[in-house]
């Protein structure tokens, strides 16, 4: 009888393993699924071809390679994964469960054509790329709301980048005239005689309502053809704005707004470079001396450096703070992690060391110097300049919008985003992954983080399991999963109240993504 019953044991035994193998092994192929379901990963002569990882030493990750190349082989594992390590390396990359939100952006059966044209709407867009886009697709919504025909905005060639590229060169200028026809009149050009016309030039309230675009702003159509929008960044509310008001801003940034399409082109040619080697991370590393001067953080760096960055602060003139500490900075969560903190933090997780990362950014401050860590726990780091050739990049070099336009796309389109920091860049790709379907982007608890790091630093703490479960914790919840846009923090005023609001673009739930229903109850899409 006690034979029998331990036959039974092993026998009920070994079927658990192979149900747990078979997992593990969906597991496995489920996370080389491509985000490009329609591209195929083209064939390239052998002079474009990357180098598998087993040629990868040392080296400085901003060299390019000489010639770039293109591998197809898949990344060889430092080990051989049992059942369980499998099953936890497809958790890495699964993303959060999406809970059936669907984009819905059409609009209501009240909505009508624009009405006639009382003016003409010129806007400055202010600020790098992303500021730039979240601008002008508010410009959209308030040409509506004021009945104006929008000429195309002239992009900023004065701010820290200095970059030339008009409207055209950075975007598709003519999807965004036609994709608007239903919703507002779009223009290349003042006409002609309007060209001397007296114009109103403006500085739009920031985080306005509907109400004060439809009084004070619409009531100046009595006095002038003309009005111009003198910056863009942040004129329109996060909330409280009429439905239809919402989907046209979603409408605006996700659907006519696109990148123009030589960039488009190689923004795709990058990813399918970047998916050969299967599933990969995109690391926006705002590690850069534009940002580190504006945010006063000084971590790490030497005196020298420090001196540099608050020059320059000192010296950029619409840059209001000019005195920063630095230690409360970063004690508060507001700098960005460094290249070493971001490695730590990559490994707690989980993230073997043969995982393809690409740095999304421009160059990093202190070069390989500061990279050198980073570099050291994830050798295999890519990079726009790595995985294309000087005459690819020829056409973008020396124009920074849209060298950050390739490293968006790239972004958008990974299996995993991490932002070191919550700038521009790392909000609106937040917002464009919860738009396609909730992929997997990290908020990072910087501010936790740091302490941990410190901790690490001065040996109270030992990298390792400890550190490990601690840090997925705290990101347990931070991982891009549905939710709605949060509201004002409790107790603020005035501007505080709007300034601590999460951005529209950051997260566009519940005006631009809906529920459908279960197909059991009702075969057709529902929008609750």
């Amino acid at each position: 009888m006690q034979k029998r019953r331990l036959r039974t044991l092993v026998i009920l035994r070994k079927l658990l393993v192979c149900a747990a193998c078979s997992i593990a092994l969906v597991a496995l192929l489920s996370i080389n699924v491509h985000l490009f379901p329609s591209s195929k990963v083209p064939k390239f002569f052998d002079s474009y071809k990357l180098p598998a990882q087993h040629e990868f030493g040392y080296q400085s990750w901003t060299t390019e390679l000489v010639p770039p190349h293109l591998s197809k082989s898949p990344l060889p594992s430092h080990k051989l994964y049992g059942a369980s390590e499998i099953l936890e390396y497809g958790k890495l990359w699964k993303p959060p469960p999406n809970r059936d939100f669907v984009p819905c952006v059409e609009p209501s059966p009240n909505y009508t054509s624009p009405a006639e044209s009382q003016g003409y709407l010129l806007v400055h867009a202010n600020g790098g790329l992303n500021q730039m886009r979240a601008g002008i697709c508010d410009m959209v919504a308030v040409a509506r709301i004021i009945n104006a025909t929008l000429v195309i905005p002239e992009l900023d060639k004065r701010s820290f980048w200095q970059d030339s590229s008009n409207f055209s060169d950075v975007f598709d200028e003519e999807k965004f005239i036609s994709s608007l026809a239903n919703d507002v009149k779009v223009i290349k050009k003042l006409p002609k005689d309007l060209a001397t016309a007296t114009r109103a030039v403006k500085h739009f309230r920031s985080w306005s309502g509907i109400d004060y675009y439809q009084e004070e702003i619409a009531s100046m159509w009595t006095d002038y053809q003309v009005i111009r929008a003198a910056k863009s960044d942040s004129r329109l509310a996060n909330n409280n704005l009429p439905l239809d008001i919402q989907k046209l801003r979603c409408r605006a940034c996700y659907e006519a707004l696109r990148f123009a399409p030589h960039i488009e082109a190689m923004g795709k040619l990058l990813v399918e470079r970047m998916r050969s080697y299967g599933p990969y991370i995109a690391l926006h590393l705002r590690y850069e001396k534009d940002m580190l001067a504006f945010s006063g953080c000084t971590h790490g760096l030497t005196p020298v450096e420090a001196d540099e960055l608050r020059e320059i602060r000192e010296n950029t003139e619409y840059w209001k703070v000019k005195e920063i500490d630095a230690t409360e900075q970063r004690a508060k969560g507001y700098c960005p992690l460094t290249p070493k903190e971001v490695g730590m933090f990559l490994n707690a997780l989980g993230f073997p060391s043969n995982t393809p990362v690409y740095i999304a950014a421009g160059e990093i401050y202190g070069g390989d110097s500061r990279m050198a860590d980073l570099q050291s726990r994830y050798p295999f780091l890519m990079s726009k300049e790595k995985l294309a050739s000087v005459e690819e990049l020829e056409p973008f070099t020396n124009h920074a919008s849209q060298m950050a336009a390739l490293d968006y796309i790239v972004s958008v389109e990974s299996d995993v985003f991490i932002p070191s920091y919550s700038g521009n860049m790392a909000r609106a790709v937040e917002g464009h992954r919860r738009f396609l379907g909730h992929r997997k982007t990290f908020s990072l608890d910087r501010k936790a983080l740091v302490r941990l790091f410190d901790k690490v630093e001065s040996g109270l703490l030992k990298e390792g399991k400890n550190l490990s479960n601690r840090v997925i914790e705290i990101h347990k919840r931070r991982q891009g999963s549905p939710r709605k846009r949060k509201g004002p923090i409790s107790g603020t005023k005035g501007m505080d109240r709007f300034r601590s609001e999460e951005a529209f673009y950051v997260n566009p739930l519940p005006d631009c993504l809906c529920r459908k229903e279960s197909p059991d109850i009702n075969s057709s899409l529902v929008i609750r």
